[in-house]
């Protein structure tokens, strides 16, 4: 009965499973975090396209004082002109937002909402790294320039 008992065993096989689980469980979870990171990489990306337009959007609709810019700026980061409350994006901040006004008047001219240095932070485990996105840039025709006619025509 011992005979057969070692014939059976295969000595050099002792805790392969064992093994062949941990390589696959780690490969499966290191695929997992990469497809999280790039999907929360690719929400950022959105949200600061995103940021950009709303500034462009409301600096279009203003005119060019030193204060209708401030709000601009600060719908990109909070979503609201007065600048209150937490940044719709994490760690961005209002002096990385910028408002470019070209030949901006009734009728004509272009604003452009821009977004620069913005570095995306990563949480992956054991890794804390991060990466500097390209800027992003909106440009809108100045087509009513933040003019409001006293009288309508």
């Amino acid at each position: 009965m011992k005979a057969m008992r070692a014939k059976n065993r295969k000595d050099g096989e002792r805790g392969a499973a064992l093994l062949e689980f941990a390589i696959g469980a780690t490969i499966f979870v290191s695929a997992m975090f990469g497809v999280l990171e790039v999907g929360r990489m690719l929400w950022v990306h959105n949200s600061l396209v995103d940021a950009t337009r709303r500034a462009a959007r409301y600096a279009v609709n203003h005119n060019m004082s030193t204060q209708a810019q401030t709000e601009a700026k600060n719908m990109a980061v909070y979503g609201n002109a007065a600048g209150t409350g937490q940044p719709l994006v994490p760690d961005l901040s209002v002096s990385q937002v910028k408002i470019t006004h070209q030949n901006f008047e009734l009728g004509g001219g272009t604003v452009t909402a821009e977004i620069e240095a913005y570095d995306f932070s990563f949480v992956l485990p054991l890794v804390s790294k991060t990466m500097r996105l390209p800027a992003y840039k909106t440009s809108l025709t100045a087509e009513n320039a933040g003019y409001v006619p006293t009288t309508l025509p």
